[in-house]
């Protein structure tokens, strides 16, 4: 068996999704010479496929006539219970996710001879470490794509040459993808994030386990939920890392250098104090990615080559500004309670502008780790009284305001914690308006030293086309206020 069946030239295959991923998926098909139908929940995404003579139909429709397909290949972010893929579980269709094609038609060989996967995953850093992955490959001379769920999805870029892909998973892309064996894949850090899709832990933890069933699994030891996985993970070689001192198959830290110890006897990477990304998560997304490049013998000199070169990405603690004193970081790629934690952990004081949609995540824990940091709080978006509430019970000397839109400020002004301040903003182009009234009510709250921190520890869809957009407005807020 070539692992591709029941994928042959002609079979007839349902693509779930129209958007980036499902014109991925389909442009793979067709190359294949798979006779693929396209269907989407919005008609108007269908249209122009359907113009192009690609075959289309309505999601009811293909559920109706499941029975007709070989194969479902499905975006990352459809659920088990969509009636599209629930009816095809039901009749026994196989269905694989985006990952799981790509993953399929390069060990069959389909693009020359397979790649060697290097795969990142975890709740917080995974862009951050499959960045700096990549830098690391491409110091080293070693033919590298970066791709996932960061930039291209990796069905776009098997025709590339490489030798490597630096891959960013997502829990979703790992919940379809059952058959990935990567050459070697990290987990970062597990903590409460997508609960709303994934309905428990377990099945969270599960999805990101699966990068552990390749030939090296690392993991990061300082978190528990991670450090337990790898006991049962099913990769021969198994390495650890840590912000202490490494011991026999770790990477740690020691006088202030990274060590490898889990690739080599004892060779020191490169200065802790050269990693541009502040704070301890920096620190932890060099070691795991340094984990990945030594697991593919790169040497050490590549290693601190691009890190000291290393660039953070927008919206990710990112310093817009200082002005008067007081620094201005977006972080609103921190789009859970666990990634908002290792953002304010990274600064002594910290006016935090928090808020958003928390898809299901407590933020309780993290709040009563990081209060000694917070110096106030400015909360928006639809889940920011839960944050509130956080607040008053592990921060209860920590001024807060929250920042209301016209349709829910009535709603809300009553519902605020004791000695909280109420800032009402019109509905109207309500994204600028929240941030200009949030950055301006964070300012007040600042003193000289501290750090205003976008770290919102939820998704941006509430309020925002996406954590980019909710990052520029805090951006042009910021520099708006200081002319």
């Amino acid at each position: 068996m070539s692992g591709l069946e029941p994928l042959t030239p002609g079979a007839p295959v349902l693509v779930a999704g129209a958007r980036v991923t499902g014109r991925a998926i389909l442009g793979a098909l067709q190359r294949f010479g798979a006779a693929a139908t396209l269907c989407d929940d919005d008609p108007a995404m269908l249209r122009p496929y359907a113009e192009s003579g690609v075959a289309t139909t309505d999601p009811a429709t293909a559920a109706a006539r499941i029975a007709d397909y070989a194969l479902v290949v499905t975006s990352p972010g459809f659920h088990p219970s969509a009636p599209v893929l629930a009816a095809a579980a039901a009749a026994g269709v196989p269905i694989w996710g985006d990952v799981e094609l790509a993953w399929r038609l390069d060990a069959a060989g389909h693009y020359g001879p397979p790649r060697r996967w290097l795969v990142v995953t975890g709740t917080n850093g995974k862009t951050t470490t499959t960045s700096m992955l990549h830098a690391m490959l491409t110091a080293a001379g070693r033919r590298s794509v970066l791709c996932g769920n960061i930039g291209d999805p990796v069905l776009d870029v098997l025709e590339q040459p490489a030798d490597l892909l630096a891959v960013e998973l997502s829990s979703f892309q790992l919940f379809w993808a059952p058959s990935l064996r990567p050459e070697a894949g990290v987990v970062l850090n597990i903590a409460e994030d997508h609960l709303d899709w994934h309905q428990t832990m377990a099945e969270y933890t599960a999805a990101k386990a699966r990068v552990l069933d390749g030939r090296v699994a690392v993991v990061g030891l300082d978190d528990s939920r991670a450090a337990a996985l790898l006991g049962t993970a099913a990769a021969p070689v198994r390495a650890g890392f840590r912000l202490g001192e490494p011991a026999a198959g770790e990477l740690g830290v020691r006088g202030g250098q990274l060590i490898d110890r889990a690739f080599a006897d004892d060779v020191a990477l490169l200065p802790a104090d050269s990693i541009p990304v502040p704070g301890p998560v920096g620190v932890l997304d060099a070691l795991a990615a340094a984990a990945l490049a030594r697991s593919v013998d790169v040497p050490a000199e590549a290693i601190a080559e691009a890190i000291a070169s290393f660039q953070v990405g927008r919206h990710r603690a990112e310093v817009v500004l200082v002005a008067d004193g007081i620094t201005y970081v977006d972080d609103s790629k921190a789009t859970n309670a666990h990634a908002a934690e290792a953002s304010i952990l990274a600064y002594p004081r910290v006016v935090w502008i928090a808020g958003g949609l928390l898809k299901g995540a407590s933020v309780d824990a993290e709040v009563a780790r990081v209060a000694s940091r917070l110096v106030g709080a400015v909360l928006i978006g639809q889940d920011r009284q839960e944050v509130a509430e956080a607040l008053s019970r592990h921060a209860p000397d920590v001024p807060v305001v929250q920042v209301v839109t016209g349709e829910d400020a009535g709603m809300n002004a009553t519902a605020v914690i004791p000695g909280a301040d109420v800032t009402d903003v019109s509905h109207e182009n309500v994204g600028a308006r929240v941030m200009t009234a949030a950055v301006a009510a964070a300012r007040d709250l600042a003193k000289p030293g501290d750090t205003v921190l976008l770290a919102p520890a939820g998704a941006s869809f509430d309020q925002f086309t996406g954590y980019a957009d909710r990052g520029d407005a805090f951006a042009a807020a910021v520099r708006a206020a200081q002319l």
